[in-house]
Order: C-alpha cells, then sequence, then structure tokens
C-alpha cells in the first residue's frame, strides 16, 4: 500500500475572508488531523486555503488539505476524529484524488444528504 492520496476536508463559509469561528476552525482540525493522522501512520494536514469555489465564485470555503497513505481508512480516521472533537461534523465534505498525476478530486462524503458535487 504505497499509494497515496490527496484528501480536502471542506467546510463552506459566508465571506470570503472567513468569520473567526472558521478560523479558529481551521487551526483546530488542522491540529487534531496531525496528532491523530501521525498517530495512525496515515498521513499528515499539507496545508489549508480559504477562497471562493472554483465552480461558483459566490460560494466561499475552508479547505484543508490531507496526504493519507490509505485512503478507506483516512476517510473513516477524519471522520470520526471531526465528529469525536466536535469540530462542525455535519458541515463538511470529504474528496480524495491521487497523489501522483493529479486529476479531480471525487467527493467521498458529504455530511447533507442528497450532495453529489463538489469543487475546490
Amino acid at each position: 500500500m504505497n499509494q497515496k492520496y490527496w484528501l480536502v476536508v471542506q467546510y463552506p463559509m459566508k465571506s470570503l475572508q472567513g468569520s473567526q469561528r472558521d478560523q479558529w476552525l481551521r487551526d483546530k482540525v488542522t491540529e487534531y488531523l496531525n496528532l491523530f493522522l501521525a498517530d495512525a501512520e496515515l498521513g499528515y494536514v499539507d496545508g489549508s486555503e480559504m477562497g471562493k469555489t472554483v465552480s461558483d465564485p459566490q460560494q466561499f470555503v475552508l479547505n484543508i488539505f490531507c496526504v493519507i497513505t490509505d485512503e478507506q481508512r483516512g476517510i473513516a480516521l477524519i471522520k470520526k476524529v471531526i465528529r469525536e472533537h466536535r469540530l462542525d461534523y455535519t458541515r463538511i465534505k470529504l474528496a480524495t484524488m491521487p497523489f501522483e498525476g493529479g486529476g479531480t478530486y471525487t467527493l467521498k462524503y458529504a455530511s447533507k444528504k442528497g450532495v453529489t458535487d463538489f469543487s475546490l
């Protein structure tokens, strides 16, 4: 299992700059995911960004990028950490793409029923 994946945790925001809560959320999610991904030897957080979505410039998001070594286990762990530490689990989307070769992100989880699209 040497395959690596990019995984993005995405939260909706109300403005381009984000609120104080959005900034706190970015810091806490990054802190917890770095800790738990490292402990499980599944990966690390590679950074974050706040901004407009590519598909709709009127929507704003917080993206937290991770590099993971096992897609299924990584997604399960991230969902568990966000839920158990009360980091707005009911607002997230998770998407992955292969680390090498690029491509597009594929939605793997959305907290809202019926959501099927994903855009950075």
